[in-house]
């Protein structure tokens, strides 16, 4: 091929980065585009904590940007839950120690046209009706030379996928993703508000709590909830059920099992697109682990999880005569053996370790059940079940998808290949003698610092990236002066 030709090619075609669905789901696109069935497309991306981030472009500049990126900075990779840089990006290969970053240099989000969705809350008239609607596209990380962006945890997951291919299998998921939802009390728009993070905003309940499943409860809740629920079903997202959770203002959304990336992407777009709905209409949704909210209880997201066999698609967790197959307890066993550094990405927040409580429904050691919500790993189904599947209720619903799926996959293949015993079923959870879940995020950073698991499966580098940016968070939350310490200080001494 001669260069002037080359050149005229895509950036997209020049590197090979689609396959022939996203070049047909392309053309769709940008037909729909001339029929001018959209004004703006938000092109955007998860980062390392799972957080949409992008631009957004005309519609008629979509097309183009679509097969050739759209140019950001790559400190957006260097930041903490607070939006804080916390690598020297001006320095000799920007602290990442990669050329390509340093100085705040640009990658490329290459949009997935599969992923596109019309977005339906931004609709000037409602309804069915795509005029003044807001198209949207997920996007993968590329340098300008075409190589994958190493820090891009979607590409990290899809690496995962790809070694669980070579061994034969697919990865199937279904979410149960408990969050809260309030009603905005104070926005805190005040000048004074906006620190660095800025003020949280006041917020009130929309019912009190301790019903769990009550029909009366949820009828009083079901007019806001359902503000949420219509839009995530002309989404396209599976929803499977709404339901009303234990605490105040507390409810849980369940999705269909889907496979490969489609669950990550999933849990992408239900968070990010929950969170703008509540917001236009007076709310605030929150999937913090534990709100500093009077009265309001912890919230899990439960990953419920098999291997499909891509020769004959099969559970390949379903056996006729026992709950799981022998690669089924296998995978177990690497989850449970591996439980302490999974942690780091099941759970990647200071907030969410206050839900390893014992006799809370929540888990605080390795271990696994045939139904019992008191462990970690719950297993779910009966001998000759095709359904039978593990439940991991170890994750909190702020969790990067894409990290905690790659985990359980990192995680459940060190079990297949060094055939890993679980160990028997507990029966009395909080009482087990077994390895007890980290009690802070530094005690997971610590074992996932030391892990060769996941250093092998994630590499060296992306782990130690990943520490740096947690240990960042730990500093800063240790350098604070708590309201406990005043309390608890400041007149008695």
């Amino acid at each position: 091929m001669s260069s002037r030709a080359r050149s005229a090619m895509s950036f997209v075609e020049r590197h090979g980065l689609w396959t022939d669905e996203q070049f047909a789901a392309a053309a769709q696109l940008e037909r729909a585009i001339a029929d001018e069935a959209f004004d703006v497309v938000r092109f955007s991306f998860a980062d390392q904590h799972g957080v949409l981030r992008g631009k957004t472009m005309v519609a008629a500049q979509a097309p183009s940007v679509m097969r050739n990126g759209c140019t950001a900075t790559t400190t957006l990779l260097a930041k903490d839950t607070s939006h804080r840089t916390v690598f020297p990006v001006f320095t000799d290969g920007g602290g990442f120690g990669i050329a390509a970053m340093e100085g705040g240099a640009d990658f490329l989000m290459v949009a997935d046209p599969t992923t596109f969705r019309v977005l339906p809350w931004t609709s000037e008239r409602g309804g069915d009706d795509q005029s003044g609607r807001t198209g949207w596209l997920l996007c993968d990380l590329y340098f300008p030379d075409g190589t994958p962006v190493p820090f891009s945890t979607r590409q990290l997951y899809r690496d995962q996928l790809a070694r669980l291919a070579k061994a034969g299998f697919d990865y199937k998921a279904g979410l149960e993703v408990e969050f809260h939802l309030f009603r905005l009390v104070d926005p805190k728009l005040a000048p004074a508000d906006a620190t660095w993070p800025p003020q949280p905003p006041r917020v009130g309940l929309i019912s009190q709590g301790y019903q769990l499943l009550t029909e009366t409860r949820y009828d009083l809740m079901e007019p806001v909830v359902d503000l949420i629920r219509r839009d995530i079903v002309r989404l396209g997202l599976p929803l499977r059920s709404v339901e009303l959770e234990l605490g105040p203002s507390q409810c849980e959304f369940t999705f269909d099992p889907q496979v490969g990336l489609a669950p990550a992407d999933c849990m992408v777009l239900f968070r990010s697109a929950t969170k703008q709905i509540a917001r236009r209409h007076g709310l605030l949704a929150s999937f913090m682990c534990r709100p500093h909210v009077p009265n309001t209880l912890s919230s899990g997201w439960h990953l419920h999880q098999s291997l499909t066999d891509l020769k004959s698609r099969a559970n390949a967790f379903a056996a006729p005569d026992d709950m799981l197959s022998p690669l089924g307890r296998a995978f177990l066993a690497g989850l449970l053996a591996h439980a302490r550094a999974a942690a780091a990405f099941t759970t990647p927040t200071l907030n969410g370790y206050k839900r390893y409580r014992p006799y809370a429904l929540a888990p605080d050691r390795a271990i696994w059940s045939h139904d019992n919500r008191g462990v970690m790993v719950r297993v779910l189904g009966a001998p000759g079940d095709p359904a039978s599947h593990l439940e991991n209720r170890a994750g909190e619903p702020a969790a990067n998808p894409y990290l905690y799926m790659a985990s359980q996959i990192v995680a459940g293949l060190d079990g297949m290949a060094c055939k890993l015993d679980p160990g028997p079923s507990v029966d009395t959870p909080y009482e087990a003698t077994a390895e007890l879940l980290p009690k802070s995020l530094g005690q997971a950073l610590d074992a996932l610092r030391t892990s060769a698991c996941f250093r092998q499966g994630f590499g060296d580098a992306f782990v130690d990236y990943y520490l740096a940016i947690k240990d960042a968070e730990i500093a800063r939350f240790e350098s604070e002066v708590t309201d406990w310490e005043q309390r608890e200080y400041f007149d008695l001494f």
